[in-house]
């Protein structure tokens, strides 16, 4: 049973009403979560819709370098590459955006200017969560200050499993008034680290109700990251609400999404789930820098009937 409008304005008046909401959601039957997520995998699409989705699934990642070794070359190097990812070929689309630390954004945004790739950060004491809230803004408005236009943030894992939602709500609020009105608030759940499909279920709820522009599975630190079970409750979970609500929210599974086929499957996955108004950057992204590589492989052989040399393209 879909939330109603009217439920929706009671559920963040207290902690009790936020319980009571996120435990009153239906629950999620792991059985045919899994099951939905593999028979879907099974779907085939023909050869000009494999070049389509190839191309869209180029469009939707987010180009991501989230190390400490990472340098102003590097991420320079990385923007380049978001903006042209075949240099051989302008028929190549861009990116969606480059993810980048905070310290990095300065670097990111001036190497994209004048190009519609995005410049993501993250923040709140990335991958952690674990921070004084004080700090998390203050990372939070570092990324903004140097002009990100995306804010990546990472729930404190903690909190949820001790059932303070009402902790966690106020401190995705909170974020999301630092990022102001310049840029959308992407919140992390680290799926593999909430244990139940439920877990998930409630917290995407609550990051919605939060004000959350997109939901994001991983932060592709913890094994396992994005599955297509848990990416799928989440695209229920988007559905349902826009449905109550009429906003759509984004999703972006991010961590372990290495090969074409997965993208392909997720974006079936998407159409099938949420529907296609959901098939756009603007609604769906990939966390994964390896994808593009082998996207780029793929899409070239659907053109040329051959495969590049391992050595065609960049490695990240």
């Amino acid at each position: 049973m879909t939330p109603t409008a009217s439920s929706l304005a009671d559920a963040t008046s207290s902690d009790a009403a936020l319980r009571r909401f996120l435990h009153g959601l239906p629950g999620v039957d792991q059985v045919g979560a899994e099951q939905r997520a593999a028979a879907l995998a099974t779907r085939s699409i023909k050869t000009t819709a494999k070049e389509f989705a190839i191309d869209l699934a180029i469009r939707m990642v987010d180009l991501t370098t989230l190390e400490g070794q990472d340098t102003p070359g590097k991420v320079r190097a990385l923007s380049a590459k978001a903006m042209r990812p075949d240099p051989a070929d302008p028929s190549c689309p861009a990116v969606a955006a480059v993810c980048v630390y905070p310290d990095l954004v300065a670097v990111a945004k001036e190497t994209l200017a004048g190009s519609e790739v995005k410049v993501a950060s993250v923040a709140t004491a990335f991958p952690s969560g674990r921070s004084a809230m004080a700090v998390k803004l203050a990372d939070v408005r570092s990324a903004v200050d140097a002009g990100a236009d995306e804010v990546d943030m990472v729930i404190d894992r903690g909190a949820f499993l001790s059932g303070r939602y009402l902790e966690v709500f106020e401190e995705i609020v909170a974020v999301k008034a630092e990022c102001g009105e310049g840029a959308h608030l992407k919140v992390i759940f680290e799926t593999g680290e909430l244990q139940t499909f439920d877990n998930i279920r409630r917290v995407s709820w609550l990051a919605m109700l939060a004000g959350a522009d997109f939901i994001k599975t991983s932060t592709g630190k913890v094994v396992p990251a994005a599955t297509m079970p848990g990416t799928l409750v989440m695209l229920e979970a988007v559905r349902d609400f826009r449905e109550a609500t009429g906003q759509m929210v984004g999703v972006k599974p991010a961590g372990g999404i290495r090969a074409s086929k997965e993208a392909i499957r997720y974006l079936v996955m998407v159409n099938e789930v949420a529907g296609p108004d959901w098939l756009d950057p603007d609604w769906f992204r990939f966390g994964a820098s390896s994808l593009l590589n082998d996207l780029l492989m793929q899409r070239t052989k659907t053109r040329t009937g051959r495969y590049s040399g391992p050595d065609y393209f960049t490695l990240d």
